[in-house]
């Protein structure tokens, strides 16, 4: 019963769920996730002393992970990352003497790699319905924030050596950004599960 209950993500209890309809439904969610994406991560904030500026990005895929589920969400994830590294400004740091994949094998390269990890995790918490609970919601997005770190702190370790203030660069500047954009993150998803409810009832 809870397997019935809890086995979907929020899009896809919206809306078309089979057949041509379907397809069309997904290619749409598709094309506005990485539109969200895109917009999310040029919401940003350059951190003195920091090869990573502070964004909305990291709220922007754990929302879309949460909401779409491990495969649209991964499938959306890595269409953004095609199309940035195709040299559109799509990232967060992108400029016209840096983008695509020069950019992609930068400083941000590990929390790109961070980013399609806490992609595949939010999308199967949303399947078990963690995406319903504000507190559940919150320790998945902890989660999510931790598979974005880790790689994303190995990768400035390798780039910019370990004798380098890997911590002060690349993670200390952000907890605070970060836990306000959690604390969003984890009451809009199950906010919007309850007008769905409403909604159906």
């Amino acid at each position: 019963m809870a397997q019935a209950t809890f086995d979907k993500a929020l899009v896809e209890a919206i809306g078309p769920s089979e057949g041509t309809a379907l397809r069309i439904k997904q290619a749409v969610l598709v094309v506005l996730g990485i539109a969200l994406l895109a917009i999310s991560a040029q919401i940003k904030f350059p951190v003195p002393g920091s090869p990573v500026p502070v964004s909305l990005g990291t709220f922007g895929v754990l929302t879309i992970a949460a909401a779409y589920g491990p495969r649209l969400g991964l499938t959306t994830m890595l269409g953004w990352m095609l199309i940035g590294a195709l040299g559109f400004d799509v990232f967060a740091g992108t400029s016209a003497e840096m983008n695509g994949l020069e950019y992609m094998m930068g400083g941000t390269g590990g929390y790109l790699v961070g980013y399609v990890l806490a992609t595949v995790a939010l999308g199967w918490f949303a399947r078990f319905g963690w995406d319903r609970s504000a507190p559940k919601m919150a320790v998945a997005m902890l989660v999510g924030n931790a598979l974005i770190y880790v790689p994303g702190l190995l990768w400035l370790g390798q780039l910019y050596g370990w004798d380098q203030p890997i911590l002060a660069w690349g993670l200390t500047p952000f907890l605070v950004g970060d836990a306000l954009k959690l604390a969003l993150a984890a009451m809009l998803l199950p906010a919007v599960w309850k007008l769905v409810g409403k909604a159906r009832g």
